[in-house]
Parts: structure tokens; C-alpha cells; sequence
């Protein structure tokens, strides 16, 4: 294991952007979200979570497909991808690592969505242990450790000290460029901080909810539970929720005239807008509250029977914060879940 000072830190940052992009937390406006590192900016490392999660990097909230240059009936494709170059994503959670893991089996499963892969292929992605976990966190419950996250390198954080491992061989390489800036050492302090984050975690109010009832043979009981009424009655549909969450991969695809031609896009939707899935006819889902118990049924039912029972929520506490009717996850699980329902 190696360490740096604190105070060696933008050195360090300046290393890895002398050769590569790097994208961390960065403070801005008040707030905390990843960005391109540059001198000058300030790092938000130390913030637990980011307003928006780091899968931008890889999936991003709006991106250009391809365009159309028309001339009289001939339509002619225009390629707009470009080659990725590897790139650094530094100080990821463990919550929002385990988010990749949920993403790459939508967006890397036949057929293979190339946007999305050539980022994940070129991304070095570095994750940072949590030591201060707070009362709106509950990964624990869906087996993620965020003492021990995984990633190409893991980093923890103390006082006075940044502590780095090199996990893949992607890691070793980075390591290799920057380890003339560290020195050896860490491992006491590391197993110390792992100790407390595990003993904090384990006095959290949400560490310990109850998924059993969530389970595929349980699929049609709990689509018709009437409780879906009274969790979903003062949903407003702002897509908050949606936008916030590491594992949500709903996206539009529209074509935009301009003078030039026709810009096909992509951009992230929300199972929660009135409009989605929208067809000719009408729509699939016509009152707040089917929208409202599809978004819940797809993380904790549908999603795992697909997945070898992986649910599509890694605990991260982003939509706890952000719903403004307070009508989280949590909710849902303690009005449905195994020790409430018995």
C-alpha cells in the first residue's frame, strides 16, 4: 500500500492531467458534482456524495448519435463517434461503483450498446473508501462494503493522509506513473478507519432493511398490493428521483432539424414523466400511481429476476435527499418488505 500527504494532492491531480483527462468532485456553485480537473479548481473529495452521480462519464445526460445531411432524397449518415482516450474517474464511491456494475449489464449485453462501452473501456476509474457515512445511506443492504470499495485503484481518505492500492492492471499502470509522488505505508491506518465506517454503518437507521418479500414469485402479490395507492398518492412526477439515481438508464432518442441537417440525440428519461414511453395510441401507464409503482417494481423485482438477483439500487441515499414528498426507495421497502408485511 502507498500514501500521500493531503498536501500533495494537486500535485498529484496535475500528474494524472499532465497525461490523461481527469474527472473528480469538484465544488462549484455550492454544490458538489464531478468534473474536469484543471488548476484552480476546487476538489469536493472529501464530500460524500455528489448531487449527481459519476455514470455522466459513461452514460451521458444528453449526447449526439449521429447526424443526417439530406440533398433532395439522398440522406447521407454521418459517424460522429470519435476514438475514447483513457481518462481518469477519481474518488467514486463504493455505492456508485456497484451502480457500473448494474449499467454495463444493460448497456454491454447483446446488442452492445458501442457509446456506452467505448467509455467504460477507456475509463481508470479510482474509488474512495467512506469514513463518515450518513443517516440517508443504506448500501449495506444490497452487500456493498463502503469501507472496501472496488475499482482499478482503491483510495482511502484521512486527516492527513490519501491511501492507494492498485487492484487491475489498469491500476498498476497508473501507479506506476504517479509513484514517485508516494510513499509506502498505510495499512494500520486503513484497517482502523475500515473498523469505524463498518461500525458506523451498522448503527444506521436503513443498514438493515428487509428485502425478502422482494423476490419474483412474489411479482404479481406485490404488484396488486394495494398500498402502491397511499405510497404514491402525493408524487408530483418531477423525475428528481430518476435524475439523481447511479442506476437509472432511461433514455429518449429525437431528431433536430438545423440548417446543416438532421442531429440525432439521446438523453436521459424518467419512468415518472406522464409522457414516457409515449406512443401513438396512448400510454402504457396512464396515472402517477403505475408510473410511480413501475419505477419501484423495476429496481427491487423486475431487474433482479433478470440479473441473477442484483437489484437496481446500490443504497447510495441520492433520492432519500432529493425527493421533495419524501417518497424514496425506503418507503417503499418498509411498507412492503418482509417484516412489514408479516
Amino acid at each position: 500500500m502507498l500514501k500521500i500527504s493531503k498536501e500533495k494532492l494537486n500535485g498529484l491531480y496535475s500528474k494524472i492531467s499532465a497525461s490523461m483527462p481527469l474527472y473528480m468532485p469538484l465544488k462549484k456553485a455550492g454544490e458538489a458534482n464531478y468534473g474536469l480537473w484543471a488548476d484552480g479548481e476546487e476538489s469536493a473529495l472529501g464530500v460524500l456524495k455528489t448531487v449527481k452521480s459519476p455514470k455522466d462519464l459513461f452514460f451521458p445526460q444528453s449526447e449526439t448519435m449521429m447526424k443526417f445531411k439530406t440533398e433532395g432524397k439522398s440522406i447521407e449518415i454521418l459517424d460522429v463517434r470519435e476514438e475514447q482516450k483513457p481518462f481518469v474517474l477519481f474518488g467514486v464511491k463504493a455505492c456508485d461503483f456497484k451502480a457500473f456494475d448494474v449499467l454495463d449489464r444493460v448497456f454491454l449485453a447483446e446488442p452492445v450498446d458501442t457509446y456506452y462501452q467505448s467509455r467504460r473501456s477507456a475509463g481508470i476509474i479510482v474509488t474512495l473508501a467512506c469514513s463518515r457515512p450518513e443517516e440517508s445511506c443504506f448500501c449495506k443492504v444490497f452487500g456493498i462494503d463502503a469501507a472496501e470499495p472496488a475499482g482499478d485503484v482503491t483510495t482511502w481518505l484521512d486527516e492527513k493522509y490519501l491511501y492507494w492500492r492498485a487492484n487491475t492492471e489498469k491500476g498498476n499502470a497508473l501507479t506506476e506513473s504517479v509513484k514517485e509522488l508516494f510513499e509506502n505505508g498505510g495499512e494500520k491506518e486503513v484497517s482502523a478507519q475500515q473498523k469505524k465506517t463498518r461500525e458506523i454503518i451498522e448503527k444506521l437507521p436503513f443498514s438493515h432493511l428487509d428485502l425478502s418479500r422482494f423476490k419474483p414469485e412474489n411479482l404479481n402479490e406485490l404488484f396488486d398490493a394495494s398500498e402502491w395507492e397511499s405510497l404514491s398518492e402525493a408524487c408530483l412526477g418531477c423525475g428528481a428521483c430518476t435524475f439523481v439515481c447511479p442506476t437509472c438508464q432511461c433514455f429518449d432518442i429525437r431528431d433536430f432539424k438545423t440548417n446543416e441537417g438532421v442531429i440525432r440525440y439521446r438523453c436521459w428519461d424518467s419512468c415518472m414523466y406522464s409522457d414516457f414511453t409515449q406512443m401513438a395510441a396512448a400510454n402504457s401507464r396512464t396515472t402517477q400511481l403505475q408510473r410511480y409503482r413501475q419505477r419501484f417494481m423495476h429496481k427491487l423485482v423486475y431487474y433482479p429476476s433478470q440479473h441473477e438477483g442484483l437489484y437496481s439500487c446500490v443504497g447510495c441515499g441520492r433520492c432519500v435527499n432529493k425527493c421533495p414528498q419524501h417518497l424514496n426507495i425506503i418507503k417503499v421497502v418498509k411498507t412492503l418488505g418482509g417484516k412489514a408485511h408479516d
